[in-house]
């Protein structure tokens, strides 16, 4: 598809576009609860779906959008601001050629954001670096965005980038689990290393020489290049990485590196520059993306190592997993070895039996090696927990090399795992306690946190409304699954507009693919959005771990320590609801409530410290009478202060829904009489606890501020809140990746 370089689009394209941008801005104020909420984002994704299939209507879309990112600054409507600086950053990614006077005007404007709080200044000082870079190396971004996304081979840049897809399956039944993954990976696959090498040159070569070159006899050469392609490509790596290394100071000496390296690929297949200069789109090609059924929380932890290690996902053993232990050893005959372990030393009467003459002379260690008693090599099936020391045993052999013979560097994060979850509340409380173990893991052994930068999104997906209760017996509830979701939404509106409306649409493509049996086009939009999100949002929202000590009834019970990101919810399961059943008197109907079937509830023990901003609260204690609490640690969408909780304790008195409320940084219930009381986490009714007689919850603190403080107190002695220590963060927090992040 070509477009005419100069980029005279009509006044009738500028008009559609502007038109289509407003209509996007505007979901921004549309109400979730409307019928159109769930299709929210399909006109982002169509306006960049126009450009991917219609380049000549870049330039005219970064005009437009340059404008109102403008007038959004000047007129301070800043809730425009977040979605018009991705859109813009994004169209330029997708542009071929960008003429000089545009492109600094992009860059002036994103300059220009500096002045404003968090996060304008943050994303417009990132996008402003990347705006200088491609002004001074056209073609750079593309470049080393294909080349870190697909791992493309090149001695120059070692940037590694992957998208790991999580899928929670206690969220998706097994038939829309298949069709997920044949959604996300149907759409990836089918495009070598060849053709993106293709791509990367087209791109750089038209963006770097713009009405010098002929697109299409470019394209047309180097499809005819075949594998001799491999060459041109490194020598355009080597020229781009050149330059950004000397900071794109002489862009002379650029254009004439791509304009030689153009003119032998134009060369080299005869082709003919004939009629007019034109230019050939060439597509960005979604990232490379492994999809999981999240199973266990480790495997988090093995595809991150194995993603440093070099490793390809069809070199993954199963050596490397503590459940495939047994079968791997199952499957190799071993025998018990009872001698000294040297050749020499074995018997020879033992294979006197295999001389094939015996009055011969024949080389005892060639009969050693073609018997069936020859010594084998060691195999190692190392554990799932003994990982850090094969990977470091790894990085040590050929001084820190990879399993592809690329250099593994030690101190540098040229590795970036991006960790896609989708589910709901339930699972993000489990991705809580992997993302614990991983960092207590590497408080320990600083191996990923030196090399890799691990980034975590989340796609909030339910199936439905779940109906649960923690008391038998007791009349159902409907509980709301995508909490966390909600709050994320009114923090960042544009990842309510482009992430919370993809849940309802992942399940009806899923059960459309279902439905067709397969046999349909496996449609992009899912893998689009994916590419979009794990590309420009890069603003963490830190979600607050909360840590629970409960403890159980019985002297010779032990009390278990547990984590938790959404709420805690416990019930008495000695108060059973009873459904009443009575008769309106006036207006003659029947009627039903429910009420305790113990009157009076069970009184309990409270000892928190309330939440205040100037955190000099004293612990407080009280006695009251509840028949439930509903500890709720992520705050509704009216409130944004994350860093407290809300306790909610439940009335006896069915005519009344709560009794008390508090906002706490801590507390401790427990019972004062012989009851016991049931406690459930995230609203997981596999993290159930029974029987508990008491619950501290508290802040969870850093695995990493323990081990740095044990090292500063072994230097120091002084107090435990005093040197270095005092400066370390205490409490511990699940980044996911927004839009805006939090808004100041």
């Amino acid at each position: 598809m070509s477009l005419s370089i100069v980029g005279d689009v009509s006044s009738a394209v500028e008009s559609s576009l502007y038109q289509r941008l407003h209509a996007i801005l505007r979901e921004l104020d549309t109400d979730n609860q409307s019928g159109s909420a769930c299709n929210k984002g399909m006109l982002r994704w169509t306006l960049h779906k126009k450009v991917e299939n219609n380049p000549s209507t870049s330039v005219s879309l970064l005009r437009v959008l340059v404008k109102e990112l403008e007038k959004a600054d000047k007129v301070d409507y800043r809730i425009r601001i977040i979605p018009l600086l991705h859109t813009l950053v994004y169209a330029v990614m997708q542009s071929v050629y960008i003429p000089d006077d545009l492109c600094e005007r992009v860059y002036v404007c994103l300059n220009r954001l500096v002045t404003l709080p968090e996060p304008y200044c943050s994303l417009g000082l990132n996008y402003a670096k990347c705006m200088k870079m491609e002004c001074r190396i056209p073609g750079a971004l593309y470049l080393r965005r294909v080349i870190a996304e697909h791992s493309l081979n090149n001695e120059y840049c070692t940037l590694h980038e992957r998208v790991f897809m999580f899928v929670d399956p206690a969220v998706f039944p097994l038939p829309l689990l298949n069709a997920v993954r044949a959604e996300v990976e149907g759409t990836a696959s089918g495009n070598d290393p060849q053709s993106h090498q293709r791509w990367v040159l087209l791109h750089t070569l038209q963006a770097g020489l713009g009405r010098h070159c002929h697109g299409r006899a470019l394209a047309q050469a180097l499809e005819d290049l075949g594998e001799d392609v491999e060459r041109y490509f490194q020598d355009v790596v080597a020229t781009v990485e050149e330059m950004i290394g000397n900071g794109g100071l002489d862009s002379d000496q650029y254009s004439t590196r791509l304009q030689q390296i153009y003119h032998d690929i134009v060369s080299s297949a005869d082709q003919e520059q004939s009629g007019p200069t034109c230019l050939v789109g060439s597509p960005l090609p979604s990232p490379e993306i492994s999809f999981h059924i999240w199973t266990k929380e480790d495997e988090i932890w093995n595809e991150v190592v194995n993603f440093t290690l070099m490793v390809s996902p069809a070199e993954h053993s199963s050596a490397f997993l503590e459940e495939d232990n047994m079968a791997k050893r199952a499957s190799v005959i071993s025998t018990m070895s009872v001698d000294s372990g040297i050749e020499a030393d074995l018997p020879l009467n033992k294979f006197s039996s295999l001389m094939v003459e015996p009055s011969g002379i024949l080389d005892v260690q060639e009969q050693l090696k073609s018997s069936q008693f020859f010594r084998r090599q060691c195999v190692r099936c190392p554990k799932a927990g003994n990982r850090m020391t094969l990977m470091m045993e790894t990085i040590k052999e050929g001084g820190g090399s990879g399993r592809c013979g690329k250099s593994l560097p030690k101190e540098e994060k040229n590795f970036t795992a991006r960790i896609v979850v989708m589910g709901d509340d339930r699972t993000l409380g489990r991705l809580g306690r992997t993302y614990h173990n991983i960092r207590k893991r590497e408080a320990q052994h600083l191996f990923l946190t030196k090399r890799v930068n691990l980034e975590i999104y989340y796609i909030p997906v339910t199936s439905e409304p779940v109906t649960t209760s923690l008391i038998q017996d007791s009349v159902p509830a409907v509980v709301d699954m995508l909490t966390i979701a909600g709050s994320l939404g009114c923090v960042d509106p544009w990842y309510d507009c482009n992430i919370n409306s993809l849940g309802a649409m992942i399940l009806k493509l899923a059960k459309m693919h279902s439905q067709d049996g397969g046999s349909s086009k496996p449609n992009s939009f899912l893998l689009d959005i994916i590419s979009y999100y794990t590309r420009t949002a890069q603003q963490p929202v830190h979600i607050p771990i909360y840590s629970v000590k409960i403890a159980f009834s019985g002297m010779n019970s032990k009390a278990v320590e547990e984590l938790f990101v959404c709420q805690l919810h416990m019930d008495f399961a000695m108060l059973r609801p009873l459904r009443a059943t009575f008769k309106d008197t006036i207006k003659g109907s029947v009627r039903s409530k429910i009420c305790m079937q113990e009157d009076g509830g069970v009184v309990v023990s409270v000892n928190y410290r309330k939440a205040s901003i100037s955190n000099r609260e004293l612990d407080q204690g009280m006695s009251l009478m509840t028949c439930g609490v509903l500890i709720s640690a992520f705050p509704s969408c009216g409130n944004r202060n994350l860093d407290s909780l809300t306790v909610d304790f439940r009335d006896p008195n069915p005519a009344r829904s709560y009794v008390l409320t508090l906002r706490v940084t801590s507390i401790c219930i427990r019972t004062l009489e012989e009851k016991t009381f049931t406690v459930c986490l995230d609203k997981d009714l596999t993290r159930t606890f029974k029987n508990v007689q008491s619950i501290e919850v508290s802040p969870c603190t850093d695995p990493g501020y323990f081990f740095q403080k044990t090292k500063c107190t072994k230097r120091s002695t002084e107090a435990d809140d005093s040197g270095l220590s005092r400066y370390l963060s205490k409490t511990f927090s699940l980044p996911i990746n927004t839009f805006s992040g939090t808004v100041h």
